[in-house]
């Protein structure tokens, strides 16, 4: 029901997207999406205004608007499914190195003295890759590499058909692969839009095989899209499997 009541505003200009304000909303009201806090939906907020003195710029206000009446059995539902969310995003504790999260230096990271040196190989190539694990099934939602980043979601035949995967797609990007066809898609899909819900995605780029099995990867992120009710910029791009760019 539209009712005229107090509700949290956002100024996207002064919001430097901190996330202070979403520890402080109790309702889980807050999201960072896109870099910038943003109040998901107007039910969840009780406009108390609680969440307004943990931001450093300022950028909340409360203020009286038409909007949907706060409702506590949603809020429940949302802090429900942002539990389940948190829990997904936990490492697992079984100890095995593919499920440990490590990021690391890539020949393009000029951050630190460090950051010259990334893994060379024999040929002269530097890797691009600057996090672990890169599986779909095993990266945790909320995983810090996958903040505020441009995601690559590659079909895991890929990398070993095109030889320049490292420089033409993985610079400066994350990256997640899987295979279509041998996944669990129903599992991907619910994976996908906890990644898209939780981590301010900029954009996804799918890179696929011309071959059938992997038209599965473009509807598996369309569909994750769908179910995190986000709009994120995406694109596909095609390999053959002989190595040449299709599309």
């Amino acid at each position: 029901m539209i009712v005229m009541r107090k509700i949290i505003e956002i100024d996207e200009e002064l919001c430097d997207g901190c996330g202070n304000c979403v520890i402080a909303c109790a309702e889980g009201a807050i999201q960072i999406i896109d870099g910038k806090a943003k109040v998901i939906a107007d039910k969840y907020c009780d406009g108390l205004g609680a969440c307004i003195g943990d931001c450093p710029q300022d950028a909340l206000k409360i203020i009286e608007r038409e909007a949907d009446d706060f409702d506590e059995e949603a809020v429940e539902e949302l802090l429900k499914q942002q539990k389940e969310v948190k829990k997904e995003a936990e490492p697992v504790g079984c100890g095995c190195p593919s499920t440990t999260i490590s990021t690391f230096p890539t020949a393009n990271d000029t951050s630190c003295d460090c950051a010259n040196k990334p893994a060379i190989h024999s040929s002269g190539g530097a890797s691009s890759l600057g996090h672990w694990p890169v599986q779909i099934k095993l990266v945790p939602a909320g995983a810090p590499f996958l903040k505020d980043s441009n995601l690559v979601i590659a079909a895991d035949c890929v990398p070993v058909a095109y030889p320049t995967f490292h420089a033409d797609f993985l610079k400066g990007n994350t990256v997640m692969i899987g295979c279509p066809k041998f996944d669990n898609a129903d599992e991907n899909v619910k994976k996908l839009s906890q990644v898209f819900k939780v981590s301010g995605i900029k954009s996804i780029t799918a890179v696929i095989m011309e071959v059938p099995c992997c038209s599965a990867m473009p509807m598996i992120i369309k569909k994750a899209l769908e179910k995190a009710g986000v709009d994120i910029p995406y694109k596909e791009v095609v390999v053959s499997y002989r190595g040449e760019l299709l599309s």
